[in-house]
Formats: structure tokens, sequence, C-alpha cells
């Protein structure tokens, strides 16, 4: 459930930084086009795998208008234990503007899972939307972020949730390696049905781009996630809790097309 695109703006959900992007002006119409492609050793959202620690390759697009609105959508494969659901699309759109030198992004975004097919007694729903608010201030190296997330209805039909998240990026100057870090928090109205309590996750992580001549700009990542859900309150079945909120190394090649 990471969106790739949007942590361009909020520096970064899943990655240590923000990856390799390319910005394509469409002609004198106001409107840039941004593409981005990501092999990643996994795929994390809010600090839990949503590939079972498999490897995951996602790709993301959005087209901004200069007055600051912007549509977009981000495709990725996904694998939960006990559904078909093996792939995720996300639609997403908002508005960007600048006040007191902070940018902010106000937006909604919705997670979908084509293909999904509810067994009998199961899951009857993967997909829900969010709304969103994110803001970061630049102050020379350092960049601050911050951002909140409300769901009506959130994963698997879990109710009212909650999700704030504060980040920080540090351009070391050396190398051109950003080093990042980032905490956040998800509420959840009805654990019992998500499966998982309420937690906290952190990461810190390294990022740097190389140019590629006559190809474009791949950003390169490597991370390191925490989740504060015990294994065994992890998505628990008859035979014990998943391995898919324990502490885990994360890398990623992000590339422009």
């Amino acid at each position: 459930m990471r969106k790739l695109l949007l942590a361009l703006f909020a520096a970064g959900a899943v990655s240590a930084a923000a990856p390799a992007q390319a910005q394509i002006q469409l002609g004198e119409t106001g409107l840039t086009a941004t593409v981005t492609g990501t092999f990643a050793s996994d795929y994390l959202f809010r600090g839990l795998s949503q590939t079972r620690s498999r490897m995951a390759y996602q790709a993301g697009a959005e087209i901004e208008h200069s007055s600051g609105l912007y549509v977009g959508t981000f495709i990725s494969n996904v694998r939960f234990l006990g559904t078909d659901a093996r792939q995720e699309v996300d639609v997403y759109g908002g508005f960007r503007f600048t006040a007191f030198d902070t940018k902010f992004d106000v937006g909604v975004i919705g997670y979908l899972y084509p293909g999904y097919t509810a067994p009998a007694g199961g899951i009857a729903r993967l997909d829900f939307w969010e709304g969103y608010i994110m803001a970061k201030r630049e102050i020379g190296p350092v960049t601050l972020s911050a951002a909140f997330h409300a769901s009506p209805d959130f994963f698997g039909t879990s109710g009212q949730a909650f999700h704030l998240q504060g980040g920080v990026d540090y351009a070391t100057g050396i190398w051109d390696v950003t080093v990042a870090g980032r905490v956040g928090h998800q509420w959840i109205e009805r654990n019992a049905v998500f499966a998982a309590p309420d937690y906290a996750w952190w990461s810190i992580g390294l990022s740097r781009p190389f140019v590629i001549p006559n190809v474009g700009t791949v950003t390169a990542t490597v991370a390191y996630y925490q989740s504060s859900i015990s294994t065994g309150r992890c998505f628990p079945t008859a035979t014990g809790g998943q391995d898919v909120c324990g502490a885990r190394a994360y890398g990623s090649l992000s590339m422009a097309f």
C-alpha cells in the first residue's frame, strides 16, 4: 500500500528517499508528466511488508498543472496470505501549494486491488480510500516532513483509521548521499478485523543518485525498517503470527523514464 509518487512529496513512505523521477513538459499546456519505475527487495507500507518479504516491481505516473493541481497512479505487485490479490493499483489527486516557506499537499488517494475475489467467510473488500495532508520544509541541507492520512474504512473493512508520520532528510554533501529517517504511528478502529494492533514504525536509510549517460538517473536506496508489532500479534493464523511485521533490511533501485 505504499505510494511511490506521493513519497516524492512526503519524502518517502517506503524508500529512504525519493526515487529518481523524470519530468516531461507537455507543450504549452502548463502540464508536467512524471514517470518512475522501481525494483525493490520488498514492498513496505508503513513498516509492514505487502509482498510477504518478496521482491516488488512498481511503476508510477503523475500529471501536474502549474496551478498545483495533480492526478496520478501507482502500480505494484502484492501478496497477502489467504487472498488472491496480486496487484495494487492506486489512484490519487490533489493540490500542492507553498505558504510560509513550507510546501503543502492536500489530496485523496484510493488503494484498489483489481482481481481480488472475496472467499466464503473471508474479507469482503480490500479496497479503501484516504484523505491526506502533507508538508515539508527545507532548512539548509535538512528537509523536515510530516504527513497525516485518514480513512473512513481502512484496509479489509477494518473501520476508521488514522496515520501520522514525521521525517528528516539530510543531504550530506558527500557523494550526493542523503540520510533519511522516518517514524510513524497507525491507529485502526477494528483491530480484530485488521488482525493486528495499533502500532508504531520507524526507518533509517541512505540513498544516492547515479546519472547514466543517454539513459537517465538511477537512485539506489538501502534502509532498515522496524515496527512495534510482535510476531505473535502480526496477522496471526492457526500456526502463529506472520513474518511481515518484523525488522528487515530494504534495498531498491528507482529509475526515471
